[in-house]
Formats: C-alpha cells, sequence, structure tokens
C-alpha cells in the first residue's frame, strides 16, 4: 500500500493531503530511515514513526499566513475572513486557529480544500469559483488573504479593489515568479534581488489608482515552488507613507 494511504488508514493524518506534506517534510520513518516518497511501498512488518514536529495546519501555507498575523500585528479573533484561493486551505485553517468566526474560502478549483475544513461550519466552501465573479459579500469583511498562483496580482486587483474599504485589510502573498516572464527566471526561479524589488515596486504603483497601498512588507518564513523567494504584505485604503521595499526586504538579501 502506497505510504500516504497507509498513514491515513492507520489513523496517523486525517488526509492523504496532511499525511503527504508530512513525507515531503521528512517527518516519516520507516524501520529507522526516513522516507519522502508517498509512493513507498509500505509492508505490515514494517515500524512507522513520527519524527520531529509536524504541521499544525492543512498545509504549510498556514506558516505564511500566520507569520503575517504576528508580524502586521493582525486580531482575527471573532473576525470574518475571505481566503482567496484557498486550495486546501492553509490560510483558512491558520485563520480559524487564530480565533476567525467564518472563512468564506473560495477557490477556482474541486475537491482541493481538507476535509476536516469542509465540515467545519464556520468555513463557507466556495469551490469552482473566481473572486473576479463575485458581486458582493451578504456580510461585512474584516480580512481578505490571498495566495494564488499562475496569475498576476495586478490583473485580480482590478477586481477585488471595490471589497477593500476603511474597515478591512488584506493580506497578500506576492510570489514574483507570477510576475514577471520567463526570460527573467532560470530554472523556474527568479534569483535577482532587483527583479524582487520592481515586481513589490510594480504592484504598489499599480495599488495607487484604486486609493490602496502597501503598509507592512515582510519575506515569507517559507521558499514557494522550486524555491523562489516570496513576499507577505498589507494592504489597506488611504495609506499616507510609502514603506521602502529596499529596507524592507535587505535582511533577506544580506547574505
Amino acid at each position: 500500500m502506497r505510504l500516504d494511504q497507509y498513514l491515513v488508514e492507520k489513523g496517523f493524518f486525517e488526509s492523504r493531503n496532511k499525511a503527504k506534506a508530512a513525507i515531503d517534510d521528512g517527518h516519516i520513518s520507516i524501520n529507522d530511515k526516513i522516507i519522502t516518497k508517498s509512493s513507498y511501498d509500505v509492508l505490515d512488518s514494517d515500524t512507522i514513526k513520527i519524527v520531529g514536529d509536524i504541521c499544525p495546519f492543512v498545509s504549510r501555507g498556514g506558516y505564511k499566513l500566520l507569520a503575517a498575523i504576528q508580524s502586521f500585528y493582525l486580531d482575527f479573533n471573532g473576525k470574518t475572513i475571505v481566503d482567496i484561493g484557498a486550495s486546501t486551505g492553509g490560510f483558512t485553517d491558520c485563520a480559524l486557529q487564530n480565533g476567525a468566526a467564518k472563512v468564506y474560502s473560495i477557490d477556482v478549483g474541486t475537491n482541493q480544500l481538507a476535509e476536516k475544513l469542509r465540515n467545519d461550519s464556520r468555513v463557507i466552501s466556495l469551490e469552482q469559483t473566481n473572486i473576479q465573479d463575485i458581486p458582493y459579500f451578504p456580510e461585512k469583511i474584516d480580512y481578505f488573504v490571498m495566495d494564488v498562483s499562475f496569475v498576476s496580482i495586478e490583473y485580480l486587483m482590478k477586481d477585488i479593489h471595490k471589497f477593500i474599504t476603511d474597515d478591512n485589510k488584506l493580506v497578500c502573498l506576492i510570489k514574483p515568479q507570477f510576475e514577471v516572464g520567463k526570460v527573467h527566471m532560470k530554472n523556474g526561479i527568479v534569483k535577482e534581488r532587483t527583479i524582487h524589488i520592481n515586481v513589490i515596486e510594480n504592484i504598489m504603483k499599480d495599488l495607487e489608482q484604486y486609493g490602496l497601498g502597501i503598509s507592512k512588507l515582510i519575506p515569507s518564513p517559507i521558499l514557494g515552488g522550486s524555491g523562489n523567494k516570496e513576499f507577505l504584505c498589507l494592504i489597506e485604503r488611504n495609506i499616507k507613507t510609502k514603506i521602502n521595499v529596499v529596507e524592507a526586504i535587505k535582511e533577506w538579501f544580506s547574505c
């Protein structure tokens, strides 16, 4: 039996996504040897152990939102959140674990949201749904959080900006690899510091036309796909002071 399937059936994890994440991160030992392949064929005679601390969220993406919550001093307690690009639900799970009362989990895909979140009464799952097709929300939204791939933030903000008011904020994960062309990448990775800076500054400039701005910015604590550096920002309306992008990310490029 496949290792990820075995771990779920034996009660180690509640879903194959969670099991796969633990395997990928090197947390599964079989006969005292770390196994990092979900397809590994497990025998009944094998001795399986969990090694190290397991991610508390349904996906590692939860760590990214947690970093923003802590660094930006955000209060999710009792708040209503919209998770744009929810996927398996790392951001949704993190929001709930930080006290959110309700989360609208939006994604264009199908059957990606972790089962425990689909069964959580605080979660409203909107699958096969593009944020661009939503005209309004039926209640006040306190925070929007966004982690999307294969599409630029500037493209989405044409429709998202209308949701941002003086009373809410948007936590956004900036992925330079989806903001620039392949000519600026090497083996799928954006490596040059100047390109990262240009990406963020271009997003800031684009936001200005909507009366929005980036008030806070930090590097993501976790690398993105293929090892890409990513950034977390807080987008608000009527920002009076522009952040210094170079200063905000300099520590990550100092080594």
